[in-house]
């Protein structure tokens, strides 16, 4: 009887309530409960309950910010004329609005890096009319270099780019080994010129692995055998000499006793 009233009950109820009532008789009676009470509804579904997940704060490490370096174009004032438009006299009388537009102020990058380029290239040539020198190559080489360093700090998932600088500093590298063999001081003064510090490469290098390690080993033991052997032998070499000379000072002390 009491059951056929909860029926009636439930079916004179609105759509919402009916319906939640038939999800949850259909829920798990181990999850019902913990439905119940928590009364967490999951959005976008009607008369669906769910136990919110726990909330870990877990301690983060604070990130340092990376020192950005300074660019080589940095000591470039904007006033400053293009390279093009710099032995124009007619660019120097001109009104403030042209200026602007022939200076640095709105020049594109490649711009810039010429002039940094030919900056450089003031600095180490031998002449006014050089530019095929080992140092005026060296100079391109560094503005170059520089310009990849500042690219690949701030993209440094640019692996066409890094190639291409680990490139240019293998040929940097050997131009100014092959000038330092040649010409010491020019060397020193592009060095100090265009701040460069030249390292010197190892003379041998091998990467260390297990079977390398035993392998040397067993040669260095090998040597000390043989440096033994050897000692033995000249040991023996000199004892024998000893024993004639030593026969020979006999004999030749027997003979003038006889005489």
């Amino acid at each position: 009887m009491f059951t056929n009233i909860a029926l009636r009950a439930v079916l004179k109820s609105p759509a919402g309530v009916l319906r939640e009532f038939c999800s949850a008789a259909l829920v798990k009676p181990w999850t019902c409960s913990s439905a119940y009470l928590t009364g967490a509804r999951v959005s976008g579904v009607a008369g669906s309950f769910a136990i919110p997940p726990p909330v870990r704060h877990y301690a983060r490490a604070v990130k340092k910010k990376k020192t950005e370096q300074q660019s080589q174009l940095s000591d470039l004032p904007p006033t400053m004329l293009k390279m093009e438009y710099s032995a124009v006299p007619l660019a120097q009388t001109t009104d403030d609005i042209v200026k602007r537009l022939l200076s640095l102020e709105l020049a594109s990058h490649s711009d810039k890096l010429q002039l940094k380029k030919e900056q450089l290239i003031a600095k180490v040539q031998r002449d006014e009319h050089d530019r095929s020198s080992v140092e005026v190559k060296v100079a391109v080489l560094t503005a170059r270099i520089r310009n990849y360093q500042e690219h690949l700090q701030k993209h440094h998932k640019d692996k066409a780019n890094k190639r291409r600088m680990l490139m240019a500093i293998d040929r940097r590298k050997k131009l100014l080994k092959n000038l330092r063999l040649v010409h010491y001081d020019a060397f020193e003064r592009v060095c100090e010129q265009l701040g460069i510090t030249y390292t010197f490469p190892p003379e041998y290098y091998r990467r260390v692995t297990h079977r390398w390690l035993v392998k040397k080993a067993l040669c260095i033991k090998v040597f000390k055998e043989v440096q033994k052997k050897k000692a033995e032998q000249r040991l023996m070499m000199m004892m024998k000499k000893k024993k004639s000379l030593a026969s020979k000072a006999t004999e030749a002390t027997d003979t003038q006793q006889t005489a």
